[in-house]
């Protein structure tokens, strides 16, 4: 079955939304009920996360791809898997998505609709943890949609839930969801002044990955049908 793009974007848009609730709200849950033991609201977060992945991509991949992320949209139409002005379309509704999510789960939680977020994240070590998370993301992914398509959902979710805890970060590893943090004074918030550099090495991230895939599977097509899961176009 073929899905026009009104349908491609709504997935991205609700699958966005909830992976951004799932980030947001688990953070808010795990905080609340760890008793001020952070090692225990990560490792809620990070399950949750990971869980939220699989379910997202699994449901949204046939119809859209389930990019769900502005660095991997870029990725795909590098490799012309998705035409230029239809990345574009996915970025902006994967950010209007995300903000959507933490909305949602703010108001889940009875928050406020939205808080800026004051939580700190600067510093090199953690642009350079956000580099190698968009990397190591965008390497799986290739890897796996072009030699090992049907493990796609769980090795993305799989690496991000060890990203989690290997990077200084916490591995955000996604544009429209660091987006989305910055609107959120919570566990999983983000300082709107710390985002643009966390962007910047995600995307720069993704783009090494792409080429290095470019390189290190030659003899696979010059360009990609699909990033994460067939998907018609």
């Amino acid at each position: 079955m073929k899905f026009n793009l009104r349908a491609r974007l709504t997935a991205e848009f609700v699958g966005s939304a909830f992976l951004v609730a799932a980030v947001v709200g688990s953070g808010i849950m795990g905080e609340r009920l760890s008793g001020g033991n952070v090692a225990i609201a990560l490792l809620a977060n990070t399950i949750a996360t990971g869980a939220a992945l699989v379910a997202l991509i699994l449901t949204f991949g046939p119809i859209s791809g389930a990019h769900l992320n502005p660095a991997v949209t870029l990725a795909d139409a590098l490799e012309r898997g998705i035409t230029w002005p239809d990345a574009l379309a996915y970025i902006i509704v994967q950010c209007a998505g995300g903000i959507a999510g933490g909305i949602v789960a703010h108001l889940m939680f009875g928050l406020r609709w939205y808080s800026v977020s004051t939580h700190s994240r600067h510093g090199w070590s953690l642009v350079l943890s956000e580099f190698v998370a968009t990397f190591g993301l965008l390497s799986v992914i290739w890897g796996c949609s072009r030699l090992r398509s049907g493990a796609v959902p769980f090795a993305v979710a799989s690496y991000i839930t060890s990203a989690y805890w290997f990077t200084a970060s916490t591995s955000f590893a996604n544009p429209a969801v660091t987006i989305a943090r910055t609107f959120s004074d919570t566990f999983a918030g983000i300082r709107p002044s710390d985002a643009p550099l966390f962007i910047v090495a995600q995307l720069a991230g993704a783009l090494a990955a792409t080429f290095l895939f470019r390189w290190l599977v030659p003899n696979l097509a010059a360009h990609a049908d699909h990033v994460l899961v067939a998907h018609p176009q």
